[in-house]
C-alpha cells in the first residue's frame, strides 16, 4: 500500500509538473514568436485614406518611423504609376511630379524595421477638380517634318505666374540626344530649342504633362499629350541686302543663287536669323495691318512665307519690274520674281517656295535695320545660348 501510494503520489506530481510546465512554456514561446514576427516599423500616408479634393502638388507624402521605406507604389485609376523617390535614408517618399486633377490614386507603401520585418499600409484619395484651367497652343504640329530652325513653342491662354512648375511639366526627348532648353518670352510663351540648329533627321518627342499643374493661383493645366516631329534636310538661305541676292544652301553648300529685292530706305528689312512659320500659295497683304496705312493692299501675293509675326515675309513679286538683283523696293519683305496667279513653277519664287518647309531658316545680313527681336516669330536664334538659358 505504501509503495503503491508513493508511486501514485510521484506519478501525480510528475504528471502535474509536466502539464503545468508544458502549458507555461508553450504560452511563453508563442508570445515570443508573435512578438518576433511583428514589425516595429510604422508607415504613415498623407493625405488620409478616402480624402477628397486633394491638392495636385505638395499634398502626397509617405513616411516611416522605427524603420525604413522599402517600397512605395502610387497609381492612378488607369494603373499608371507615379514616379517618386525614397529620401532621408528611407524615412520619406515624395512624388517626382505633380498629380493630375480629378483623379483617384491608390497608395501602397512598405517599410522594414531593423530586423528586416515588413509593415505595409494602403490608402486612396482623389485630387481636386479645378474651377479655372489653362491650355497651351503649340507649334509645330504633331507628326510634322520641319526645318532645322524650328523651335517648339507653347503659347498659353492665361498668364503664367508659376513658370518653373509649368516648364518642369514639359519634357523633351530627342534621338540622337541633344540638350534642349526652354526660354520664357513674357508670362504666356515658352519656347524650346537646342544651342545650335537641329541636326538633320533628329526625332523630337515632347510630353506635355500639364494636367494638374497650377500655372497661377487657382488656375490649373488640363493637357496631357505627346507631340512628335522630325527634322528634315538642312536648308539655310542667306539674303545679302547689299548684293541683292539670296544664296540657298543645303548642308552648307550653295544649291541656288536667286536675285531678290528687300526693304527700300525707310522700310529696311530686319537683319538676323528668321524662321519660316507659315506658307501660302497666295495671300492678301494689306499695309493697314502692319502700320503702313493705305500704302498697299494686294490680295493675290504669290508664294508667300512668313518670317516674323510683325509682317515680314519672303514672297513672290509680279509687280517689281527689274528690281530683283538691282535695287531694293519693298516695304521690308524679301521679294522674288514671280507671276500673278502663282501658276508658273519655273519662276524663282515658285522654285524657292517648293523647296522650302516650315522651320527653314532665312538669314538677312547687311541691312541698315536692327536685328529682329527674338520673340518676333520663332526667331530665338538671335539670342546667344547664354542669354537663352539664363
Amino acid at each position: 500500500m505504501l509503495a503503491g501510494g508513493l508511486l501514485l503520489a510521484v506519478t501525480a506530481c510528475g504528471g502535474g509538473s509536466d502539464s503545468g510546465s508544458g502549458d507555461g512554456k508553450g504560452k511563453a514561446d508563442d508570445s515570443g514568436t508573435a512578438e518576433s514576427k511583428q514589425s516595429q516599423a510604422v508607415v504613415s500616408i498623407a493625405p488620409k485614406d478616402g480624402a477628397k479634393s486633394v491638392d495636385t502638388s505638395g499634398a502626397l507624402k509617405v513616411s516611416a518611423a522605427k524603420g525604413k521605406l522599402s517600397e512605395v507604389v502610387v497609381k492612378d485609376a488607369k494603373g499608371e504609376a507615379i514616379p517618386g523617390k525614397i529620401t532621408d535614408g528611407g524615412a520619406s517618399w515624395t512624388p517626382s511630379t505633380h498629380l493630375a486633377a480629378s483623379t483617384k490614386y491608390t497608395v501602397h507603401a512598405v517599410a522594414k524595421d531593423s530586423e528586416g520585418r515588413a509593415a505595409a499600409e494602403d490608402s486612396s484619395f482623389t485630387t481636386l477638380t479645378p474651377e479655372n484651367t489653362f491650355i497651351g497652343s503649340f507649334t509645330p504640329e504633331d507628326g510634322s517634318k520641319v526645318g532645322v530652325g524650328m523651335s517648339f513653342s507653347l503659347r498659353f491662354d492665361r498668364g503664367i505666374t508659376n513658370p518653373d512648375d509649368v516648364e518642369k511639366a514639359v519634357r523633351i526627348k530627342t534621338e540622337p540626344a541633344v540638350d534642349v532648353q526652354g526660354h520664357w518670352f513674357g508670362n504666356d510663351r515658352l519656347d524650346f530649342r537646342p544651342e545650335k540648329y537641329w541636326k538633320e533627321g533628329t526625332k523630337v518627342t515632347v510630353d506635355l504633362n500639364l494636367d494638374g499643374v497650377e500655372g497661377r493661383d487657382g488656375v490649373y493645366g488640363e493637357q496631357k499629350k505627346t507631340v512628335s516631329f522630325t527634322i528634315g534636310r538642312n536648308q539655310v538661305s542667306v539674303v545679302d541686302v547689299k548684293t541683292k541676292h539670296m544664296k540657298v544652301m543645303q548642308d552648307g553648300k550653295v544649291v541656288k543663287t536667286i536675285p531678290v529685292t528687300t526693304g527700300k530706305p525707310g522700310y529696311d528689312t530686319w537683319n538676323g536669323q528668321m524662321v519660316i512659320t507659315e506658307k501660302f500659295v497666295e495671300t492678301r497683304m494689306n499695309g493697314d495691318t502692319v502700320g503702313y496705312d493705305g500704302e498697299y493692299d494686294i490680295d493675290d501675293v504669290p508664294h508667300a512665307m512668313r518670317l516674323t509675326q510683325s509682317g515680314t515675309f519672303i514672297h513672290g513679286n509680279y509687280w517689281g519690274g527689274d528690281a530683283f538683283g538691282n535695287y531694293n523696293a519693298s516695304h521690308g519683305c524679301v521679294g522674288l520674281r514671280d507671276v500673278k496667279g502663282a501658276y508658273d513653277s519655273g519662276v524663282p519664287a515658285a522654285w524657292f517656295y517648293n523647296h522650302s518647309m516650315i522651320g527653314d531658316v532665312v538669314v538677312v545680313k547687311n541691312s541698315n535695320d536692327q536685328t529682329v527681336a527674338p520673340d518676333n516669330g520663332l526667331n530665338g536664334w538671335n539670342m546667344s545660348w547664354e542669354e537663352w538659358t539664363k
